[in-house]
């Protein structure tokens, strides 16, 4: 099979845009790092390693783009390669059938966290990256029984995503939660580790294996600079800058969850940034590198949850919790795309008919925070 070449690009991007517009608030589509974006990304996390599974994510990721989103989320342990095989599927349909061209797709996937179905992890671990005899990996550099960013490793899993999503060029690839490795290694230790990781990841931006990386997180941009799972984002960028040297570097994204109950990122002032402690979203914003959130609508665990009281806050344009949920963390000031799993054509058609709605207004979106931030008593 041979990989379908190109990556996103601005002009790709935009004739996305503008293709469908029409049919889209004028607040819809996000720029960042000279790519447009839909506020609104496909998620490809949960369910089983199963077919059924995949026919269902391949649809919903065709009927996803068909429909104005074109970010597109995945990772290699995503239902243990289910996941980017599904999505690789789905893009190769959509290039096939002349739907879409590769230049307006922004496909993001990740690298970091074992894709092992084997329930022993660190065995398998061990016997497809220790024990042959050309290995530099060690069982050291497993955290947590199913972390590794070993360099080689990472280039390994890197590698196998591209063939499982069938492309030449991945447009984020992102280091799948490394604050794990700073459960095992100090500070120092973890950053030294980082640097290493963005020469790999620079120089697979040299050979056209990737267009960009970032981090993506559970924690580290969430929780103060006090706990140990906490990462500077401002380190991390310099660490980038150095290792690009008299380039530009491609550290342009990170990913953390962000949603009505986990609003941290967005709220709590975790980061330092020129001896001022701000929130890990104005840090980014500051640096030049784009938002993504995860976990958007809490896995659905939204639906029936919503008090009467919020809800009615939302506006009457918007009719489920779910609407509620997606619209509450796509207004987020500074986020480039909200990411959301969607695999049956109801949830497509309920989430995506927020694209015609406009984000809340900044005012407005404060005073759901602070609604909301009474409700769950913080």
């Amino acid at each position: 099979m041979i990989a379908i070449a190109g990556r996103a690009t601005a002009e790709g991007t935009q004739r996305y845009k503008q293709r469908h517009n029409q049919n889209c608030a004028a607040d819809y589509f996000r720029e960042a790092n000279s790519l447009v974006a839909s506020s609104i990304g496909i998620g490809t996390y949960l369910g089983e390693p199963d077919e059924c599974t995949d026919t269902l994510v391949t649809a919903a990721v065709i009927e996803s783009v068909l429909q104005g989103a074109n970010l597109i989320d995945s990772a290699i342990n995503y239902r243990y390669q289910h996941g980017e095989l599904s999505v690789g599927k789905a893009i190769r349909q959509l290039v096939a059938s002349g739907d879409v061209s590769r230049d307006e797709l922004i496909i993001c996937t990740k690298g970091g966290v074992l894709p092992c179905p084997n329930p022993n992890h660190a065995d398998w671990f061990y016997r497809h990256y220790v024990e042959p005899n050309n290995s530099t990996v060690s069982m050291a550099d497993l955290a947590q029984e199913r972390y590794c960013i070993h360099p080689d490793y990472i280039q390994d899993q890197l590698n196998k995503s591209l063939v499982n999503l069938g492309i030449q060029t991945i447009d984020v690839y992102y280091i799948h939660n490394p604050e794990k490795q700073l459960a095992k290694v100090e500070p120092d230790i973890f950053y030294n580790q980082l640097r290493t990781i963005f020469e790999v990841m620079e120089d697979a931006v040299l050979v056209g294996k990737i267009a960009n990386y970032g981090l993506a997180t559970w924690n580290a941009f969430r929780v103060p600079s006090t706990q140990s799972d906490h990462i500077d984002l401002s380190r991390a960028k310099s660490i980038a800058r150095e290792v690009a040297g008299n380039r530009d570097d491609r550290f342009r994204f990170i990913q953390f969850p962000l949603n009505m109950a986990m609003p941290e990122a967005l709220l709590s002032p975790t980061q330092m940034l020129e001896g001022e402690q701000i929130s890990t979203m104005e840090a980014a914003d500051r640096l030049g590198i784009a938002a993504i959130a995860s976990k958007s609508i809490c896995q659905a665990q939204v639906v029936g949850q919503i008090p009467e009281n919020i809800a009615f806050a939302f506006g009457d344009r918007l009719r489920t919790d779910c609407q509620r949920a997606l619209q509450y963390t796509r207004s987020a000031p500074g986020l480039l795309s909200a990411l959301v799993g969607m695999k049956t054509p109801k949830h497509i058609r309920e989430n995506l008919a927020i694209a015609a709605i406009p984000q809340l207004e900044r005012e407005n979106f404060q005073k759901l925070t602070h609604l909301i931030a009474q409700v769950l008593n913080r």
